[in-house]
Order: structure tokens, then sequence, then C-alpha cells
């Protein structure tokens, strides 16, 4: 796969690479560690970050990320996101999203190992579009081990739950059979909530996202998650967080709440979409950890540092959707965007 631009920013890699329809944009990144930037009283993870700030990153031996576009743009028009100005969420093909990931991988060909290889369907696109993200993802589990001596495979596909997509049952439930018998429970699904006060999500999903109560319909009959938990995901910013609505609709037995800032991204900032407070500190999170804990469920925080968030790594951003970096960073390939 031709890379048009590799970009090396502080936590490692932002590409366009040359797909069949057009460009898309992949990621190869470190990670810090979970105990520099993650609390999670069930996993034993309870003191409160520091104040999270650029570090080491550990050996991609240890963790290693790459996030893939499963389509060239995206239709949603979330409120918070730079990437539909990228254009119209047409599919990626299964080719398309391997070849992303081999590109990644290729980066790094002295990396002959890893202990954890997150793959995130986070970068361009809604994933539950494209049937080929699971199909990508099977590939992937027999033949990684072409590219690698040894790896522990975890893939993840993060959703709004469009509304207008009538196959979203069909591919929640066999990507969640995926997590549970082919994976055993080595991957994720994790469904972007935001809010429980529907007037404000239908205003930030630009009404394409399914209520929470047709949500819940739509998940009411998954199987019992194998590994982690499912994933309730909230980008702080001040909208309402009521345990009491979630417990309506989903089980703490089998869905996990996580937190998370709502990244700087410019079409969130020109909503005024922001996280109140200092984003890289665990102050702006704690009263809706305690509130969703108290309520039975299990929650993790995640704090990202300003070099991740001005880096352009985390969610919503896209270099082909406007997103412009800024923090140092290296031109590898290709022009400055």
């Amino acid at each position: 796969m031709k890379i048009v631009k590799n970009i090396e920013v502080p936590t490692g890699n932002i590409m366009v690479v040359e797909g069949e329809k057009g460009q898309l944009e992949c990621l190869s990144l470190g990670d810090y560690g979970k105990e520099v930037n993650v609390k999670a009283d069930f996993l034993g993870l309870q003191r409160e970050p520091e104040r999270v700030t650029h570090s080491e990153m550990l050996p991609l031996e240890k963790k290693w990320v790459i996030t893939i576009s499963s389509q060239y743009g995206c239709s949603m028009g979330c409120k918070f996101c730079d990437v539909p100005k990228a254009g119209a969420g047409i599919n990626a093909s299964m080719n398309d999203m391997i070849g992303q990931v081999l590109t990644a991988r290729g980066l790094h060909p002295e990396v002959k190992r890893t202990e954890r290889l997150n793959l995130h369907y986070a970068r361009m696109g809604e994933p539950t579009w494209n049937d080929s993200v699971i199909s990508s993802a099977m590939w992937l589990t027999n033949r990684l081990y072409w590219v690698f001596d040894k790896v522990n495979f975890h893939p993840v596909v993060s959703t709004m739950m469009p509304r207008h997509n009538n196959n979203l049952p069909a591919f929640i439930d066999t990507w969640c059979y995926y997590k549970n018998e082919v994976q055993k429970g080595e991957a994720g699904l994790q469904l972007s909530i935001n809010s429980t006060n529907e007037k404000e999500r239908d205003y930030m999903f630009s009404g394409n996202a399914m209520t929470l109560g047709d949500m819940a319909g739509t998940v009411r009959y998954l199987p019992k998650p194998e590994g982690r938990k499912y994933t309730l995901n909230f980008a702080i910013a001040d909208y309402e967080i009521d345990p009491d609505i979630l417990l309506r609709y989903f089980n703490p037995d089998d869905w996990i709440c996580k937190l998370t800032p709502m990244h700087k991204t410019t079409t969130a900032l020109e909503h005024d979409i922001k996280t109140e407070g200092e984003y890289t500190e665990i102050n702006p999170y704690l009263e809706d950890e305690q509130k969703l804990k108290d309520a039975g469920y299990d929650v993790l925080v995640f704090v990202a540092s300003e070099a991740e968030d001005l880096g352009r790594i985390t969610c919503g951003n896209a270099l082909l959707g406007g997103s412009k970096i800024q923090v140092p960073h290296k031109i590898l390939v290709g022009a400055e965007p």
C-alpha cells in the first residue's frame, strides 16, 4: 500500500495511504501504559493519575496500537468530529483495511512480537456500515502470525449506533460472536453514548444515532461477554450522565462505563463542545465516575495528554478532514498537511 504521507508525532505515526477508492488515514502508536493515564478500580488501578504529560512510551513489544479507517470519510455528521469534512462515508474494502494494518506494522520490522496489538476501527468512518470490518478482523486473526513471531491480537469496534443502518443488529451480533467464540474475549465493542439526555444526543450526533431505548433493544440479546465487558463510552463535555437512565437499558453485569475527554477537534471547538476544566487531569471525570460506580458500574477513566490530543491521534481527528497538528512533528513522507 503506497504511503502518501507519513508524519512522526510524539506518540507515533500518522499516515495517509492510497486505497482502492482514494486516500485513507491510519495510525501506528505507542502507549504510555495504564499506570500513567488510566483509573479503573475494577482493574486494581485505584490511584488518581497525576497530570498526564508526554513521557516515554512503552516499547512496542509491550503494547502497539494501530488505528485504521473503515470508510473514506464519514456521513454521520457528528458535531465533535472532523472526519465528515473528508467527504462521504464510502466503505473501504477488506483489502484496504488489511493493507492499512500491514502498512503500519511495516514501519517497525525490528519488532518481532508484541504482548498486545490493539486494532481500533476508529480513524475515519462508522464501522458498522461496513461488513468487511468483520471479515478483515477474521483474516488478521488467522494470519498475523505471518508478520509476527508472537502476537496477542485485540481488535475493537467503536460505534455511535446509526439509526438508519438496517444491518446494524446483524453486524453487532456477528461481532460479538467473533469476540466471544473466535477471539475468546480478546476483542472489544464500544458504544459512543456521551449523554443520557436524548435532546443532547440528537444534537451532537446530528440526528443519526439511535435513542438509548433503541440501542438497548438492539443489544438486548447479546451473549454474555467473554473477557472485558462491553463498553459504554462517555466523552465528558458538560452533558447529562444519569445512571438511573442507564440502568434502565444496560446491565452493569455486562457493561462497563468509560470516561474520556472530549478531544479538541476543530469541529468540536466550532460547536463549543469541550471538557470543562483541565482535561489532562483527573478532576473533570471524578464526579461522573463516582455516580456511575455508586450505580454498580465498573468505570474506566482515560485521561489524555496534550501531546495525544494536539498531535491529532485521538478520535474525531483526520488530517484528510482538516485537523492540524499543533505539536512538534517530523514529515517523513509527503508535504506538510
